[in-house]
């Protein structure tokens, strides 16, 4: 009966071990799903911030000249606007009125 016993646990016990190591590799699995899609998704957000910084070092210096002469016309607008003002003020002197 010793040998009966000793041999149904022993396959008992590779019974427990196959099923241990298929759900091992069931996780495995999943968790090399879960790396995939992590890893791909920082890639993509990699990939998009290495695009944002090729952009704005290309084009700094375009940009930078563009609103510098927005501002530059921006300042000088002004500045014409308000001497234009003065000047029409200047221009409008009240004359006495001629009694008839």
């Amino acid at each position: 009966m010793a040998p009966m016993t000793t041999a149904l646990t022993n396959f008992l016990q590779s019974l427990m071990a196959i099923g241990t190591s298929l759900l091992f590799s069931i996780l495995a699995v999943f968790q090399s799903f879960f790396d995939l899609g992590r890893e791909s998704l920082s890639s993509i957000l990699k990939l998009g911030n290495s695009i944002v910084t090729l952009a704005l070092e290309l084009f700094q210096g375009v940009f930078g000249f563009i609103a510098a002469n927005f501002l530059a016309l921006g300042v000088l607008g002004g500045a014409y606007y308000l001497y234009t003002l003065r000047e029409q003020k200047k221009g409008q002197r009240v004359l006495p009125k001629k009694s008839s």
